[in-house]
C-alpha cells in the first residue's frame, strides 16, 4: 500500500495535469465558438476562454467550501455546541497527526452523511450531518471522520475542488455553444475550396463539444471513486478499527432518508451518495459518484 506521503504527491501532481488537461478542452471549445460562429475570431476566443477559466477559477478555489457548505446550509458548531463531537475530530487529528484541525459544521438533516472540503488541510472543513450523528455509534463516527480527515491530509479536498470547477466551466462553455447553434450564431463564410475542410472540422469540433460535458463528468466520477477507496484504506489504518467505518457506511447506505440539502454539484464530496434511487448496470454505474458500499466494506472488513 501507498504511504500517505506518496498519496499526496499523486494527488498533487494529478491536480496539476487534470488543470493542463481541461485548460486544453476549454481553449479548444473556446477557439472552435469563435472560428466557426463569430467569423473566424477563433484565437481572440481562446483568450476570452483562458480569461474566463482562470477568474472562476481561482474565485472557486479561495471560496469553495464557502460555496458548497452555503449552498448545503451548514452552520458552523464550537465547542459549547457538541463538546463531544469536537473531542471526537481533535483526538483523530492528534491520532492523524494534523496540527490544524479542520473547522466543523453541521447541517440539520435526520439522514447520516459527511463531508469534507476546503483547500488544503489548514483550511478544511468537516461537515456532519444531524442524522449521523444520532444514528452511529462511537466507533462507527471515529471511522467516518478518518475518512474525511484522510481527504484532507491526502489533498483529495484540492482535487475534487480543482475537478469540480473545471467541470462545472466545460459544461457552461458547451451550453453556450449549444445556444448559439439554435439562437442563429453567425456561421463562418468559407470558400468553395475550404467548404468541404471546414465542415468536416466542424462536424468533429460539433462532437467533441457536445460530448466534453460528458467525458468531464465521467472523469470526475472516476476521480471521486478511486479517492473514496484510498480514504477507506487511509481510515482503517488510522483508527486501526476497520469493522468501524464498514459498519457505518452500512448504516448510512441502507437509511432510506434523502438528504435534502445534497444535489448533483456536491453529491461526490459525501462519504456516501446522498442521492437515493441509483441503479446497478455497467452504464448507469457509470454515473454513480461512488464506489458499491458492498465493495468498500469488503474491501474493509478484509483488512
Amino acid at each position: 500500500m501507498q504511504s500517505t506521503y506518496s498519496h499526496i504527491t499523486e494527488n498533487k501532481r494529478a491536480t496539476i495535469f487534470v488543470m493542463f488537461g481541461f485548460m486544453v478542452v476549454i481553449s479548444f471549445i473556446g477557439w472552435f465558438i469563435g472560428e466557426f460562429y463569430f467569423d473566424g475570431a477563433g484565437v481572440s476566443f481562446i483568450g476570452l476562454a483562458m480569461v474566463f477559466s482562470g477568474i472562476s477559477s481561482f474565485i472557486s478555489y479561495y471560496n469553495s467550501d464557502k460555496i458548497v457548505l452555503a449552498i448545503s446550509g451548514a452552520k458552523e458548531v464550537d465547542f459549547n455546541d457538541n463538546p463531544e463531537l469536537y473531542h471526537l475530530v481533535e483526538n483523530m487529528c492528534i491520532a492523524a497527526g494534523l496540527v490544524t484541525k479542520p473547522k466543523i459544521y453541521l447541517i440539520e438533516d435526520s439522514a447520516p452523511n459527511a463531508f469534507a472540503t476546503g483547500r488544503d488541510p489548514q483550511h478544511a472543513v468537516i461537515c456532519f450531518t444531524s442524522g449521523i450523528l444520532s444514528k452511529l455509534e462511537k466507533r462507527e463516527l471515529e471511522g467516518v471522520i478518518a475518512h474525511e480527515l484522510s481527504h484532507i491530509i491526502n489533498y483529495d479536498i484540492l482535487l475534487m475542488s480543482i475537478v469540480s470547477i473545471l467541470v462545472g466551466t466545460i459544461t457552461l462553455m458547451a451550453d453556450w455553444f449549444t445556444r448559439g447553434i439554435f439562437y442563429g450564431g453567425n456561421r463562418r463564410r468559407s470558400s468553395n475550396s475550404e467548404s468541404g475542410l471546414n465542415g468536416i472540422i466542424l462536424i468533429v469540433g460539433l462532437i467533441l463539444v457536445i460530448l466534453s460535458p460528458i467525458i468531464a463528468t465521467l472523469i470526475k466520477l472516476a476521480v471521486s471513486r478511486r479517492r473514496e477507496y484510498l480514504a477507506d484504506a487511509s481510515s482503517a489504518m488510522l483508527t486501526r478499527y476497520p469493522k468501524g467505518l464498514a459498519d457505518a457506511l452500512v448504516k448510512i447506505s441502507g437509511d432510506t432518508e434523502v438528504l435534502e440539502a445534497a444535489n448533483g454539484a456536491t453529491a461526490h464530496l459525501y462519504i456516501a451518495n446522498p442521492l437515493k434511487g441509483g441503479h446497478d448496470g455497467f452504464f448507469s454505474s457509470l454515473f454513480n459518484t461512488h464506489p458499491p458500499v458492498q465493495e468498500r466494506v469488503k474491501k474493509l472488513l478484509s483488512m
